[in-house]
């Protein structure tokens, strides 16, 4: 669906920020974006949607050039930015005027959503608050219906009920004629959502894998202060009380996954992780 190849990227001339990167996403997928800050993942955003220009490489979808920016891919593409500004409109004339440009928007599971969301149909956008626009833009994303939805830290600014409520909704618009990608720092937050786990550091993609190759091939756990250390230590924290540890899975049944954990792992010991999940 969407292909990335060999692209660079620099906002300076003595800073690239991608360096070669690759990246291709396929339907039915809820992808996790995960990076630390000033990695690149909202620019990688915006150069899918065609807001940003890479200075070399290739960004397609369905085999056309996205900064072209040419209607049939727009209206594939809905792009939700951390940062959102509404105007000051009812929900329902930025329903009606917005709707158009996107051939499947589904008007009956917009307000559905909305009433899952508690968002009432008839508050203007400027006199709700920010987490209420969250959740009215949230839903209007997934009632575009497009092929591939980019979500940049959604849950900024939403409480925990409300957090639940998009797990719950984003988990039922999943089929097979879209992915969504989410990028975000809350990754509690998406724990049992996101699949396939994709990190980027260093202008590169370092780790793009299932929860199931994760999980099977991974373990995360706890070992006290003064316990033994198990075999196979892949990577090791300090706790009070103890340590977190990353290890070999070896038990050919599926293990919890803890994303922080793994983030930290990855970033600490890519080669070691990496190896691991590809060992047969």
């Amino acid at each position: 669906m969407l292909k990335i190849e060999k692209l660079d990227f620099r906002y300076r001339k003595d800073r690239k920020l991608f360096d070669g990167l690759d990246l291709n996403l396929e339907k039915g997928n809820i992808y996790g974006l995960l990076g630390k800050n000033g990695a690149g993942k909202s620019t990688l955003l915006k150069i899918m949607t065609g807001l940003l220009y890479a200075q070399k490489g290739k960004a397609e979808l369905y085999d056309t050039s996205l900064d072209k920016r040419l209607p049939k891919t727009l209206k594939e593409i809905f792009f939700l930015p951390e940062e959102i500004f509404l105007p000051d409109f009812t929900t329902a004339q930025y329903i009606d005027l917005h709707s158009v440009f996107y051939d499947r928007f589904d008007k009956s599971q917009m307000n559905e959503m909305m009433r899952e969301f508690e968002v009432n149909a008839e508050d203007r956008l400027k006199n709700m608050s920010y987490g209420q626009k969250k959740k009215f833009i949230i839903a209007f994303a997934l009632a575009t219906n497009c092929s591939l939805i980019l979500m940049d830290e959604p849950t900024n600014g939403l409480d925990i009920p409300s957090k639940s409520k998009f797990r719950k909704v984003v988990a039922s618009m999943i089929d097979e004629n879209r992915s969504i990608l989410i990028s975000t720092h809350q990754v509690r937050d998406l724990e049992n959502l996101i699949d396939p786990v994709i990190i980027i550091e260093n202008g590169k993609i370092i780790f793009n894998h299932t929860i199931d190759e994760i999980s099977t091939k991974l373990n995360f756990h706890k070992v006290g202060k003064g316990e033994p250390a198990p075999e196979n230590i892949i990577y090791s924290e300090d706790v009070f009380g103890g340590s977190y540890i990353v290890t070999a899975n070896t038990s050919n049944e599926e293990s919890q996954v803890d994303f922080e954990l793994l983030f930290n792992a990855v970033l600490s010991n890519t080669n070691g992780v990496v190896e691991q999940i590809k060992n047969r």
